[in-house]
């Protein structure tokens, strides 16, 4: 047991070339492309070894193994372009992105909508490693998905609140935010520590490339795929609507909404429980501060640049109606953007409500703004416009 604690902890995060170094030699790749992830996870680094970031041994092994995990994915991701050419011709059309604060329900409405046998996601395993999707029966027989569920199934086992807030294992349809992170280009870091720097840069990013990033590797993945639509979803896409309408003119997208109080007090709980004990900063008020910060952030940038484009491609979603009719708000989105739902959607979408309705309920999810250091009035001034 302590050798296994031990693993898990290290003295510091080290240095980008130090990081990199061992994304090279755990992959036995070197082409890690134009370069653009570069300017990003270096400030990242540097703010992760700050006092401000604060991080104890348990979360200098944490942060590193996700920014290691990034350039693997941009070495990886590079090598299977070499490899399949041809997945520059794959066209992309009329892909669903789904968007909106955390916790608004984004995650079931992306499982019933991906239910569909005509639609295609991506799978938290090609998520992080992507590649032409192979054949379903044989992702068994495949070591890196082997070893993301064994990873999955032990962290659950130890960490059985998670599963309560937010359930994934390798085959799950997962959030694409590994894709954008490829470019160092992600808030998903500031959702899992303190980091001014990185949060001040990345606001005066442009995201173009990310998203023409994020095309080239729906174009990989979808490589035997073709003909099936994809299904998408990140909150984060409100920070990158411009950038998303950019690569993807002819995007639809989904808007949820939900009372943004029960939304930050949420993601707020979320962010602590993924990285307890990893920080002596990130926790309690400067959780709640800088949660409030990122999601209004992207809340208003959102909302202001949604009116320059054509608002049939876009459908308002309320949480209290999906919790109500999950069915019936799937098919409300398909009736909106003039897509097909044929009985095979209507069968596997309705098995999809069932399964929800009928599993096993899962741990309670307690949360309260308090916690946070923040107030209701806090919140609700935050999201005014």
């Amino acid at each position: 047991m302590n050798d296994n604690i031990m693993t898990r902890e290290r003295p510091d995060v080290g240095s980008y070339e130090d990081i990199a170094a061992a994304a090279v030699r755990t992959t036995g790749m070197s082409d890690f492309g134009d370069g653009i992830h570069e300017e990003g996870l270096r400030v990242l680094v540097d703010d992760l070894a700050s006092p401000e970031a604060g991080l104890t041994p348990r979360g200098n092994y944490f942060q590193r193994s996700e920014v290691k995990s990034a350039l693997v994915g941009v070495l990886l991701t590079q090598a299977q372009f070499a490899a399949h050419p041809e997945h520059a011709d794959v066209k992309i059309e009329r892909p669903i992105f789904l968007t909106g604060l955390p916790r608004t329900g984004t995650t079931i409405l992306h499982r019933l909508l991906h239910a569909d046998p005509a639609s295609q996601g991506l799978e938290m395993w090609l998520t992080q490693y992507p590649q032409p999707r192979p054949p379903r029966e044989t992702w068994e027989s495949d070591p890196i998905f082997n070893a993301m569920q064994q990873g999955f199934a032990a962290h659950h086992v130890e960490n059985p609140e998670f599963m309560g807030i937010h359930y994934m294992d390798a085959t799950t349809v997962e959030e694409c935010w590994r894709l954008l992170r490829q470019t160092g280009k992600s808030n998903s870091y500031e959702a899992l520590a303190n980091l001014p720097r990185y949060t001040e840069w990345l606001k005066n990013q442009d995201w173009t490339d990310a998203y023409a990033r994020h095309k080239q590797n729906l174009q990989l993945v979808g490589l035997n795929d073709q003909d099936k639509r994809w299904v998408l979803k990140n909150p984060s896409h409100m920070s990158g609507l411009d950038a998303l309408m950019t690569a993807y003119p002819d995007a639809l997208v989904v808007y949820t909404h939900r009372e943004p109080i029960t939304c930050i007090a949420s993601s707020c709980s979320l962010s602590a429980e993924t990285t307890v004990g990893q920080s002596d900063t990130y926790v309690g008020g400067v959780i709640g501060h800088t949660q409030l910060d990122l999601w209004s952030r992207a809340f208003h940038t959102f909302h202001d640049a949604r009116a320059k484009y054509d608002q049939d491609q876009f459908i308002d979603i309320a949480f209290g109606d999906l919790v109500k009719d999950q069915v019936g708000v799937t098919r409300r989105v398909y009736e909106q953007f003039g897509l097909d739902w044929t009985p095979e959607a209507q069968a596997a979408v309705e098995a999809i409500d069932r399964e929800a309705k009928e599993g096993k309920a899962a741990p309670k999810h307690s949360y309260d703004l308090k916690d946070y250091g923040l107030t209701e009035k806090q919140v609700l001034d935050a999201f005014d416009r």
